[in-house]
């Protein structure tokens, strides 16, 4: 398989420049690309390729029916994307999470939004506390499927009861006499649970009460989902947008799992996750990122073109003044997100950066391009008028989504009250 990014096999092609000359005919890109390097921008070249295949018309038809983009997801495994962070021994690229976040703009700056972000999103991140601590048989087992295309993967953590509060996590994990577990409980928002194969989840093996530590007890397992089980059901979630990926509750009911589908120790596993949380908030920024950057371009092209009282409407203040500062806003946060994806990258080898470090930058990078894309794409919809409230001009839909970054993972009150405790050092609200 070629791998476009391996500095090894670096062949490119006509249609994937290598360094980018002035031209008169090609389009200045919107997002400044200065200072990023030559594998990131390679990177989003070839990703940019993918998706070119799959225009704003897949992606609405897609969203109305509620229907899985499967193509695309096919598309990316073709040549090796979802395998972008994942080692090299075992069919990845090996490369950084400042890489997996602008191949995760790339695809929704191309018009894909958050559903097609979130058509491979676990894929990228849910797999990285299972290459780290994974034995040698669950990977060889596991991720050159998820690389292939051939196993979708989806992550168990939230729950009902809990929300953003995952150390009161209820589902059980209990020991049978053959060396398995039997897990009940309820997860929810569980986002391709659908189409999965196997699931990254979180459960409770020790209770609350007995660990030392709130954060002891929980284990983290890589499972098999057999939906014609009878202890596993799921009921699909209708939502406001991203419809095209699906969002579920799992319900669990004396659900049998082997004991060699645990990842790391049993009662560590909120440790074991805590890897992989950084990396999300950075994948998401970049999401967040290539969602407000896609409506702000969409929204500075209708300015342009569209004519009342004889001139175009781009030529108000009115228009113009909220739509620069939707991009200023947007060029701080890429700012923010990539510094902190570098910064995750380099504390693997530099000790030296401390991990609440990265926590400030991730958590920030997160929060500032979530409410950068809002701007962007609130902004994109106002500017439409009333087209921008029509299917046809998909700025509605990337509005439904951008909701999406400011909720999820965690919320934006969440980091601000980590922020307050970890950086300002106040009193801990919660």
């Amino acid at each position: 398989m070629f791998i476009p990014w391996r500095s090894s096999t670096l062949k490119f092609s006509s249609h994937v420049p290598c360094h980018r000359a002035f031209t008169t005919t090609t389009p200045r890109p919107l997002m400044a690309t200065a200072g990023f390097t030559e594998t990131q921008l390679t990177v989003r070249d070839a990703v940019k390729q993918v998706c070119a295949a799959f225009p704003p018309t897949y992606w609405r038809e897609n969203d109305q029916l509620a229907q899985d983009p499967a193509e695309f997801h096919a598309a990316l495994a073709k040549d090796g994307w979802l395998g972008i962070a994942l080692p090299e021994d075992l069919g990845g690229a090996g490369l950084g999470v400042s890489e997996a976040t602008i191949m995760m703009q790339t695809i929704t700056e191309s018009g894909a939004g958050m559903a097609g972000a979130q058509s491979i999103h676990a894929n990228v991140y849910a797999t990285q506390p299972l290459a780290r601590f994974g034995t040698e048989a669950q990977l060889q087992e596991t991720i050159p499927g998820i690389i292939k295309g051939e196993t979708r993967i989806c992550f168990g953590v939230t729950e009902p009861d809990a929300g953003l509060d995952t150390l009161s996590l209820s589902m059980v994990a209990k020991r049978t006499a053959d060396g398995g577990y039997k897990v009940t409980g309820k997860k929810i928002w569980i986002t391709c649970a659908q189409v999965a194969k196997k699931m990254v989840l979180l459960a409770r093996t020790t209770p609350r009460e007995e660990g030392r530590k709130a954060s002891e007890g929980l284990s983290l397992f890589c499972i098999d989902l057999d939906r014609g089980h009878p202890g596993l059901e799921m009921r699909r979630i209708q939502k406001m947008g991203g419809r095209a990926v699906d969002a579920n509750e799992v319900f669990f009911d004396e659900y049998p799992i082997p004991g060699d589908s645990l990842i790391g120790e049993e009662g560590k596993g909120f440790k074991v996750i805590l890897h992989g949380m950084n990396a999300e908030r950075c994948l998401l920024a970049g999401e967040a990122l290539g969602l407000g950057y896609a409506a702000l371009g969409k929204a500075a092209k209708y300015a342009k073109e569209r004519v009342v009282f004889g001139r175009p409407i781009g030529m108000n203040q009115g228009v113009s003044h909220p739509l620069a500062d939707a991009y200023m806003k947007l060029e701080a946060a890429k700012l923010a997100t990539y510094h902190a994806a570098r910064l995750y990258d380099a504390s693997r080898e530099d000790k030296s950066i401390r991990m609440d470090e990265v926590g400030v930058a991730c958590n920030s990078a997160k929060y500032l391009a979530a409410e950068a894309a809002f701007t962007a794409c609130e902004r994109a919809v106002l500017a439409h008028g009333g087209m921008g409230y029509a299917v046809e001009y998909d700025v509605e839909r990337w509005f439904r989504e951008c909701l999406v970054p400011r909720i999820a993972p965690v919320s934006r009150e969440m980091i601000l009250n980590y922020v307050s405790e970890k950086v300002l050092e106040l009193p801990r609200s919660y």
